[in-house]
């Protein structure tokens, strides 16, 4: 038994860190219940505005520079949708918080970017939902818009 143990703990660990048998399920899910969700409401301050590719925006003014957010979080214990706004969510928030430092008040021509593999819809974002971790990336463009 002790000369088995070694292989049977390496086998095991063989089979759990194998790629083949991690959850990587996109999921689609619509911009604008992210943003009228009450804790878009409540973390972002309404200072920048969003705008997914092909969405309509006010007319811009100047380009500011391109950049990805990636966010993650934990799974365990979140429904999908649960964690897929908390991560898109974070990622919103550091788009918010470098568009101000850079002078901009939108963020426009947004698309899901994981793993830069880009998915782009006017009305929906994509998230990737693991069995232990949920993560959004979401690629955009720092604009000055008229109000």
């Amino acid at each position: 038994m002790k000369k088995t143990l070694p292989l049977v703990l390496a086998l095991m660990t063989a089979a759990l860190a194998s790629p083949a048998g991690a959850r990587d399920t996109a999921v689609k899910l619509s911009f604008a219940e992210l943003l009228d969700s009450p804790q878009a409401k409540s973390k972002l301050d309404g200072s920048v505005q969003f705008f997914l590719a092909g969405q309509k925006t006010p007319k811009v003014i100047e380009r500011k520079g391109e950049d990805v957010s990636n966010k993650k979080t934990n799974g365990f214990n979140k429904d999908v949708t649960t964690g897929c706004q908390w991560a898109a969510l974070a990622a919103l928030i550091a788009f918010q918080d470098k568009a101000k430092q850079m002078g901009a008040n939108a963020v426009v021509d947004i698309v899901s970017f994981y793993k830069r593999d880009t998915f782009s819809s006017a009305t929906e974002y994509q998230c990737h939902d693991g069995a232990f971790v949920t993560g959004v990336t979401l690629k955009g463009t720092y604009a000055k818009v008229a109000k």
